[in-house]
């Protein structure tokens, strides 16, 4: 099986057009076709689905898709080990991790792994919980930030506990108290991240035997500030993510206390290309021995 063939599918599955791939490629859109065409033609069966609107992959396609990436991540690998015997310290590292962890934990982890290795390009991924496992497990993903909910299937090492905090508008009720009542989020207007399936809010409330009072939903936590401030309602999230954040709301500790633990994941250490590996040390070292 040709890599320039995985590629072309790979390229054209990610862009949505046998175009945009040939860009990505410098090839043809043409050349690309072709490439998808031979390689369907080998597997026996159509990869893609092919319309005026672009291409998308065919349920098959889609099967394979996992596999094919891990294929091109195994040739890389090989490239990344030859060129480590050679004396080269090369490669890429693909990151999945949260929107407050890319902002307050990895800049300056990233900048200070570039300085010591920089042939090693770092590519970053920022996005909710559920992406991000979709990400580790398309192969999209070398490791990612996250936090530790059961059952975890991934390896992981811990890095830090994060608090769980209550977002209020100013005028609210409770705003001079101490703490916010956990129960309180199935009486107040509730702010849901993550598109209403915020998964580190979702097993604390259960596990708390609370049913939120859902009125509005965002993609991100960062996005449900504004709306508190706003008095829309109150949310919920990880005290990491109200730092530097110059809101006009009130945060507050909730009753009981609430933590989450955050860390890095990946669906095998041992599997991680050179690069990654250099990285996955690197930042535990950074995280473990500094303040974050």
């Amino acid at each position: 099986m040709e890599t320039a063939r995985c590629k072309a599918f790979l390229a054209s599955v990610e862009t949505g057009s046998f175009s945009k791939a040939a860009e990505q490629l410098c090839y043809t859109a043409s050349g690309v076709s072709q490439l998808v065409g031979a390689l369907e033609k080998e597997f026996g069966f159509p990869l893609l689905s092919r319309s005026r609107k672009g291409v998308v992959p065919t349920a098959n396609g889609k099967v394979l898709l996992p596999a094919i990436r891990s294929f091109l991540q195994q040739e890389e690998h090989l490239y990344q080990m030859a060129a480590e015997l050679n004396g080269l310290e090369v490669g890429s590292v693909t990151i999945a991790t949260y929107f407050s962890i890319a902002t307050h934990w990895l800049p300056k982890v990233i900048r200070l792994f570039q300085e010591k290795y920089p042939n090693i390009e770092v590519r970053l991924f920022e996005g909710p919980r559920k992406e991000i496992k979709d990400k580790l497990e398309n192969r999209q993903a070398d490791i990612a930030f996250m936090s530790y909910i059961e059952p975890m299937l991934y390896d992981w090492i811990p890095l830090a506990e994060e608090s769980m905090m209550a977002i209020l508008p100013k005028d609210h009720p409770l705003a001079e108290a101490e703490v916010y009542p956990l129960s309180h989020c199935g009486e107040d207007k509730f702010i849901m991240p993550e598109r209403g399936e915020d998964d580190d809010v979702m097993s604390m409330l259960r596990e708390n035997g609370v049913e939120p009072n859902i009125c509005f939903s965002t993609r991100e936590s960062f996005a449900a500030m504004p709306l508190v401030e706003q008095g829309i309602g109150i949310s919920i999230m990880n005290e990491l993510l109200t730092k530097r954040w110059k809101y006009e709301v009130v945060k507050l500790p909730l009753d009981p206390p609430q933590k989450i633990t955050l860390g890095i994941a990946a669906m095998d250490f041992e599997e991680l290309s050179p690069a990654a590996k250099r990285f996955l040390k690197f930042a535990v070292e950074q995280l473990t021995c500094c303040e974050n």
